[in-house]
């Protein structure tokens, strides 16, 4: 009951604070400062909502890689650089040739399916012209 009593006095005492700091605002402010603080839209209203853009992550490239071999023919992976890969005959003989000296040579760098059909391309070209061409590709 004491509690009870306590908890009242305390809400009395709360709410006439309220009242009277009340009051002394109503007193500071003038007729026209009361309307135009009493006519002010709320925060929410002045917001402009703009969607968020989705993050878009770009695709991981690959080299696509021919192999040397003791057989092939160089002129051979020549005409394979230049049908798959669309080069002219000047770029197709220098990645031959890094190709026969360093045992390997970039094509191109592409996105994973291009990289792989490139892949599948040229090995069947080799299995058709019974050439055992290497091609393979790495990730970056």
């Amino acid at each position: 009951m004491a509690l009870l009593t306590a908890r009242a006095v305390l809400l009395v005492y709360l709410i006439g604070r309220i009242f009277s700091f009340a009051q002394r605002c109503d007193g500071d402010m003038a007729g026209d400062q009361k309307k135009e603080f009493l006519s002010r839209p709320e925060d929410d209203r002045d917001l402009v909502v703009e969607e968020a853009r989705p993050v878009t992550k770009k695709p991981p490239l690959f080299r696509v890689l021919l192999l040397n071999d003791d057989y092939t023919p160089m002129e051979f992976v020549v005409e394979v650089l230049e049908l798959i890969f669309g080069m002219d005959r000047p770029k197709a003989t220098r990645i031959m040739l890094e190709v026969h000296t360093q045992g390997r040579g970039v094509c191109g760098v592409f996105t994973c399916e291009i990289a792989e059909t490139k892949v599948a391309r040229v090995c069947a070209f080799a299995d058709q012209h019974q050439h055992p061409l290497l091609c393979t590709l790495e990730e970056i």
